[in-house]
């Protein structure tokens, strides 16, 4: 592959998914800075692997997959780096909030927050039913089967029920 053919499929890559990549990010990014190394992450990693993506997937389960590895392994980094206080509350540093993810109000940023006390699987599979994929589609991503994966949506809309009616009513900042 020609440096202008790598060029032009990794740009049509990222305009392509540049939604998904963007949401997945923010799902696993407690602040701009975390969400800005995810993102520049994720274009780097697709990249460097652009040119061994052999379609034996879609492409956008395979840019799915490559971004929820970049944010799984970036948020085990920071668990190691940062002992979070959190004790049911997200941490939320917006100094710089110049994102759109970052700015949003209400009810999303209620989602958001909520959605970031979930454990990792549980946002991925989330943040992707969100995003109106298939049952199909989730379970390559996150390597679970079909029927699981509705057992594992039907579960974690539950908990995210709980988590937002919990933090609408005040109980949790």
């Amino acid at each position: 592959m020609t440096k202008e053919e790598k060029q032009k499929r990794f740009t049509l890559f990222v305009k392509e998914h540049q939604g998904i990549i963007r949401k997945l990010c923010r799902g696993y990014s407690n602040n701009v800075e975390d969400f800005e190394d995810n993102v520049q992450e994720v274009h780097y990693q697709l990249w460097k692997s652009i040119d061994r993506f052999e379609e034996r997937s879609s492409a956008g389960t395979w840019v799915y997959r490559l971004t929820l590895n970049v944010c799984l392994y970036n948020l085990s980094k920071r668990k190691k780096r940062v002992d979070y206080p959190m004790e049911g509350k997200v941490v939320t540093e917006l100094a710089d909030a110049k994102h759109e993810f970052f700015q949003e109000d209400g009810p999303v940023r209620i989602l958001y927050d909520s959605i970031a006390l979930l454990k990792p699987i549980e946002r991925t599979i989330i943040m992707l039913y969100l995003e109106k994929k298939e049952h199909a589609v989730i379970a390559e991503v996150v390597g679970l089967s079909v029927s699981n994966v509705g057992v594992k949506v039907n579960r974690i809309k539950k908990k995210l029920k709980e988590i937002v009616d919990e933090r609408l009513a005040g109980n949790v900042e």
